[in-house]
């Protein structure tokens, strides 16, 4: 079985996979990256002069296939499957618990994409050519007992609601915002970061004083994501109005 964890695609392999796609005529996809590493696909899809197309089975993934296609070529269908999870009724299982017994199947991680939690039920986005075999695998997560089967398309799930969030910080530091997006007090906020639970632009960071832009996204484990939407003007007081929308924990 291929190991459960996996090195970042690195940028030559990226840049291979685009040459090709322009010597031979045809597309070429990757495996899902990561954000960082979507934008390494980016600049390598430049270099190579070829198109880039990013999609990870559902609007606003954060993990995604690349696929890299010549200009004149008719772009593939992505090789992505949703396998749509069931569960009993009371017994739902957390984002954890399923990313857990996903993993524990012994797959990559690129071969998976997002994991995305709605009212009854969820979707697992992964490599088409793994969906059957992982549905026939994944039974249950957590101690909750699973129905899984791979969706006949792509489903189109409701966009997530936010929760528009008005505060001030003294600082737009990283700890400080997650203090505020979260009701926690900054020392808790700073816990969470150096236990590597908080995501800033979609890659992990374990400093609290890292400075957060607007348009910026925080994700914390367990807890959800935050979108800062604007910095006011500083109040004489010293403190800095924010504006954030908070989504509940569903998708990663």
């Amino acid at each position: 079985m291929p190991r459960s964890s996996d090195p970042p695609v690195a940028f030559s392999r990226l840049l291979e996979l685009a040459q090709q796609a322009d010597r031979l005529g045809d597309c070429r996809f990757t495996p899902f990256l990561t954000p960082p590493e979507a934008e390494l696909a980016q600049s390598a899809a430049k270099r190579a002069d070829v198109e880039i197309t990013l999609f990870g089975g559902v609007e606003d993934a954060e993990r995604r296939m690349a696929r890299f296609s010549p200009a004149d070529v008719k772009p593939q269908p992505f090789p992505i499957a949703a396998l749509e999870i069931a569960w009993p009724k009371q017994q739902a299982p957390g984002h954890r618990d399923l990313l857990g017994a996903v993993m524990a199947l012994g797959l990559r991680r690129d071969h998976l994409g997002d994991i995305a939690l709605i009212t009854g039920r969820a979707y697992l986005f992964a490599d088409a050519a793994l969906a059957e075999s992982i549905a026939q695998s994944l039974t249950e997560a957590g101690r909750v007992k699973l129905a899984v089967h791979v969706a006949a398309e792509l489903p189109v799930l409701p966009r997530p609601e936010g929760e528009t969030l008005r505060g001030t910080v003294q600082t737009p530091r990283l700890d400080a915002i997650v203090a505020e997006g979260f009701h926690l007090s900054r020392g808790a906020a700073a816990e969470l970061i150096a236990e590597g639970a908080v995501k800033l632009r979609f890659a992990p960071t374990l400093r609290p004083d890292a400075r957060v832009e607007p348009g910026d996204t925080i994700s914390v484990r367990g807890l959800g994501r935050l979108t800062v939407e604007d910095f006011g003007e500083t109040t004489r007081k010293g403190r800095i109005p924010v504006r954030i929308t908070r989504f509940g924990a569903s998708h990663g």
